[in-house]
């Protein structure tokens, strides 16, 4: 990386915003009571916009350091299955940005000491005759950052500007083929944690993480300035319990989906899936010198 390229990172990224500031302060709330934070993913407006709500309050109440609101999208490059569906039911349901930003509003005012992330994709968010508009909409809700899966830091200066402006993070991801040097690169612009993709390909519950998945999180760990959150294919306590020894965050989305059932309204199975997973959080204790 040349001269230039640092120093513009300087007045590039997202960190310093009061937005990012509260992520950081979840994850470290989490850290001082020994364990690591909890994301669940919840889609708005699915499989209704009053549904909705109650998924998202009942995920908070079930345990979620930060919530993660999917804002449903046409064209979801990065959604598997189950989070494609869900986003296309929601669109079918009459989802939109402006109904997605009333549940983001209406969360936030129930909820207000837990963060609220959307997750979008750039043209949700991005464009129009004032660059900064989305963005500062977002933050007038209660967001204290966004996800923009299609974003990389090679184009994401114009959009950090307009989130530095409207007091938010943005939050990137780095996956396992991300070349070793692009990660430190990627974590010193990312706002208020770094999204660690777990595995190649889309989202999706799996039956098992990859072997290498915890060196790798420990890889980036060790040149991130920010916490590091594990997502993609996360769906059980057991995934949640080996993440938990490297991650500062974990994040499960398409399990907890499937757990609201086919019609999307089973929400004390999700309830009970999150609490479930936030009994993984726990970090084991640290042995003493000489201890076997």
């Amino acid at each position: 990386m040349t001269t230039a390229a640092v120093a513009s990172d300087v007045v590039n990224g997202t960190d310093a915003t009061p937005g990012a500031a509260r992520l950081r302060s979840a994850f470290g709330a989490a850290a001082a009571a020994g364990r690591t934070a909890l994301v669940p993913y919840v889609v708005a407006g699915y499989p209704d916009a009053e549904t909705s709500l109650q998924i998202a309050l009942a995920a908070i109440d079930a345990g979620a350091d930060l919530l993660e609101v999917g804002l449903p999208y046409s064209d979801p490059l990065a959604d598997g299955t189950t989070l494609q569906r869900a986003s296309a039911a929601a669109l079918r349901a009459g989802a939109s940005l402006d109904r997605s930003l009333e549940l983001v509003r209406r969360v936030h005012a129930e909820r207000p000491g837990v963060p609220l992330v959307p997750m979008a994709y750039v043209n949700q968010v991005v464009g129009g005759r004032e660059p900064a508009g989305p963005m500062r909409r977002l933050a007038d809700a209660g967001a204290s950052a966004a996800i923009l899966a299609d974003l990389t830091p090679d184009e994401g200066a114009p959009v950090e500007a307009a989130a530095r402006e409207a007091g938010l993070g943005i939050v990137y991801l780095v996956a396992p083929t991300t070349p070793a040097a692009r990660r430190s690169w990627i974590a010193s612009r990312t706002g208020g944690f770094l999204y660690v993709v777990s595995l190649v390909g889309t989202t999706g519950a799996r039956a098992t993480l990859a072997p290498e998945v915890g060196s790798f999180v420990r890889d980036v760990r060790a040149v991130s300035p920010v916490p590091v959150a594990v997502g993609f294919g996360v769906s059980r306590a057991a995934h949640v319990r080996r993440l938990a020894r490297v991650a500062d965050g974990v994040v499960v989305a398409s399990a907890l989906v499937d757990a609201l059932g086919s019609d999307g309204r089973d929400v004390q199975a999700m309830a009970r899936l999150i609490a479930d997973l936030r009994r993984g959080t726990a970090r084991p204790a640290a042995r003493s010198p000489g201890t076997p």
